[in-house]
């Protein structure tokens, strides 16, 4: 695909996933995602014809410009969308798949210092919400979606849904396409420690409907202990009297 195409197809991403996008002169001017993958695309033709400092450069150009670190070396596909995009960092050895949708603050990290493949794989359609840290030589499956702020660390299998520290797979995504555009709602999660809570609490109700149903027979108890303390008092009072026991 030339240029100039990719360049029309990645204004299209941007009015199909912004609903703030108003004209194509205002996404083209305005979106530091949409700048932070053209320069990253110049910067990564450059890294593998050699030119790596060159190609440095011009990803030290673009963080600058943009807010956004895309190492040269990255590997990513199209219809890349970075919304927002402040504070994303994508490390050397990342690749990405086609439809991915990254919100500001992500980071696709790596955890060795090893010459190796350190970074993740996100598979096509997946959709990584704000602040969330996606860390080592991981896969994430296609159409999955990882909630703010988690923090993945270990393979997640295709069509999860993804949240928490450290990262637990929760159930599947809805469906990546819907009516024909990409399903953005991202914010539709399950809450895994609401849920948790939730269980907790029912299980106390059930332990107080039990003590409920036992309760004439733990005051009959109750009743015949008293009366035992009682009988006791009485013959303690009756030996302290001199009368024995």
């Amino acid at each position: 695909m030339r240029w100039l195409e990719m360049i029309k197809e990645d204004i299209e991403v941007a009015f199909a996933r912004d609903p703030a996008a108003r004209s194509k002169l205002e996404v083209l001017l305005c979106y530091p995602g949409l700048h932070a993958i053209w320069l990253h695309r110049i910067a990564h033709a450059l890294w593998r014809r050699g030119w790596k400092l060159l190609a440095r450069v011009i990803s030290h150009f673009a963080r600058w410009l943009t807010g956004i670190e895309i190492h040269p070396g990255a590997k990513i596909g199209r219809r890349f969308f970075i919304d927002h995009g402040m504070g994303v960092v994508i490390g050397e050895t990342t690749e990405i798949g086609d439809d991915v949708t990254l919100y500001h603050g992500v980071t696709l990290g790596g955890t060795t210092w090893e010459k190796v493949k350190r970074h993740p794989t996100i598979g096509n359609g997946v959709i990584i919400g704000a602040g969330a840290k996606v860390l080592g030589p991981i896969t994430i499956g296609e159409g999955s979606r990882i909630g703010a702020n988690s923090v993945v660390l270990k393979d997640v299998p295709p069509h999860s849904t993804v949240v928490g520290i450290p990262g637990t797979v929760v159930g599947k995504s809805a469906p990546v396409i819907v009516d024909g555009k990409l399903n953005l709602d991202h914010h539709l999660l399950p809450n895994p420690v609401a849920e948790a809570l939730s269980h907790v609490i029912k299980m106390i109700e059930d332990v107080d409907r039990r003590i409920d149903a036992l309760h004439p027979r733990a005051k009959e108890r109750t009743k015949k202990l008293e009366e035992d303390l009682r009988k006791e008092q009485e013959r303690l009072h009756r030996f302290f009297d001199g009368e024995g026991i």
